[in-house]
């Protein structure tokens, strides 16, 4: 069946979506100009549908496995509930030094986001086993090798109702014929996700593939 994403249609898409504060713009150039790998940066597509389920979750409590340079943060910070806050995770202090700057700008980041710099498996276990409220959102993109243990400690941590987000399900096609280490891991997930029976998912075809997860009650 031929792609129904033809030439010019993300552009298309992207000019239907509300716009963007200019602080995502200045964050995607200096990203773009200084860090090695821009594309794993969430664009506008992304990031605005980040904000809506943060907003349609009620989000109070928010969590990131994957921070990079803190566009998809700034996102979902966006979309919390007056009193909610993000918890984001990652091991790199030069992407995330970037990070902070932007998050210092934003009138709507600004205090709501702790990064947790280390070993996001263990960083990520231990932040759960201390919370005392259960998490509303949370959004995995980080390394592909964790993809199955992140999930496997946050499906525990979710309210019922609550939304899980993994991106790169589709990882540029390659699902369909896994090649290397990373491609493997990404079929292993999704395999490991569409059969579990706590959560309800849907696959979308939004840049690199998104799975959106609903706790079951």
């Amino acid at each position: 069946m031929k792609s129904l994403v033809i030439d010019g249609l993300e552009d298309y898409c992207r000019a239907h979506t509300s716009p963007l504060p200019e602080l995502y713009e200045r964050l995607r150039e200096q990203t773009y100009a200084e860090v090695a790998a821009p594309q794993m940066q969430v664009g506008h597509l992304e990031g605005r549908l980040l904000k809506l389920l943060a907003q349609l979750a009620g989000a109070r409590l928010a969590v990131e496995v994957g921070t990079f340079t803190g566009y998809s943060a700034l996102s979902i910070a966006e979309g919390l509930a007056p009193d909610g806050h993000l918890h984001t995770f990652d091991i790199d202090p030069v992407a995330t030094g970037i990070a902070r700057r932007y998050w210092d700008e934003a009138d709507w980041a600004r205090d709501r986001i702790t990064l947790h710099l280390g070993d996001a498996r263990a960083e990520l276990a231990a932040f759960v086993a201390r919370i005392d409220r259960p998490v509303d959102l949370a959004f995995i993109d980080a390394d592909k090798s964790g993809y199955i243990d992140y999930w496997e400690t946050l499906v525990p941590a979710m309210r019922p109702g609550g939304l899980i987000v993994v991106d790169n399900v589709l990882w540029s096609g390659r699902v369909l014929t896994p090649a290397d280490p990373n491609d493997h891991h990404i079929v292993a997930f999704n395999r490991h996700a569409a059969a579990d029976a706590r959560v309800e998912q849907v696959m979308l075809t939004v840049r690199d593939g998104l799975m959106i997860a609903r706790r079951r009650e």
